[in-house]
């Protein structure tokens, strides 16, 4: 009953955080400029808040069961694409090394598949049992490596862009707990308690992540226009140094 009652708040604080930046990306006009933000939240906003709900009273378990995996693993898979649209973004000022690191992410992503696919072939009676967590385990793993590394290039070159600092940092609290428990449901092969711990933390997770996500369109853009007047009042006031002296 407790581990319901947690569920249900944790699920209900996620879809409310989700609707609030939602709203507050529309509102504030950075819904065309963060286009695959907002196309990812509604994504995740009708998967998590909408589908598994309905899908969850209309299905028996074993069904829910699999329809869990399934909309998880494409979950993951539109979060990798949406980390892609980061590295982008990152690399607007380093343009030639963009081809380069384009070829990174699709290796990856195919280094990912293909070491699904050899476990595929090991459990191909265990489809949903085994190949579809280790599928997901691997794109975690390779989502919280890139997020990381991209986050390690950000302080690199000193980026100014804190909003798409906040939005890495948002990612990575997503994947990094969620990684860890999925860690723990592979050796434990599956166990119920380590299941459920999965589910709670990335439900917390997630709403780190939403949280992190509008304090970063809220407030980051902001303190960025507030950094650039600063810079520019100061180039001034240097400016009328030299000119008097």
């Amino acid at each position: 009953m407790l581990d319901r009652l947690l569920s249900y708040g944790l699920q209900y604080g996620v879809d409310f955080f989700e609707v609030i930046l939602l709203f507050v990306l529309i509102k504030r006009g950075h819904a065309k400029r963060l286009i695959e933000v907002c196309l990812y939240v509604v994504f995740f906003l009708f998967v998590d808040g909408l589908a598994r709900p309905y899908l969850a009273f209309r299905c028996g378990a074993l069904e829910f069961y699999y329809i869990y995996w399934l909309s998880d693993v494409a979950l993951v898979l539109a979060t990798f694409l949406l980390i892609c649209s980061f590295f982008r973004r990152a690399f607007l000022k380093a343009n030639h090394m963009w081809p380069q690191v384009r070829r990174m992410l699709l290796a990856v992503f195919m280094l990912v598949v293909a070491i699904s696919c050899i476990s595929l072939f090991r459990h191909f009676k265990h489809l949903f049992s085994q190949f579809m967590p280790d599928f997901q385990q691997n794109l975690y793993f390779a989502c919280l490596v890139l997020n990381t590394l991209l986050y390690i290039w950000m302080q690199k070159v000193d980026a100014a862009d804190q909003e798409l600092g906040l939005l890495v940092c948002g990612i990575g609290i997503q994947f990094a707990g969620p990684a860890a428990s999925l860690a723990l449901v592979h050796l434990t092969h599956g166990a119920r308690i380590s299941n459920l711990l999965f589910v709670h933390v990335a439900q917390i997770c997630t709403l780190g992540m939403l949280v992190t996500w509008l304090y970063g369109v809220g407030k980051a853009p902001k303190l960025a226009t507030e950094g650039a007047l600063a810079q520019k009042l100061a180039a001034k006031s240097a400016l009328a140094q030299v000119a008097s002296g």
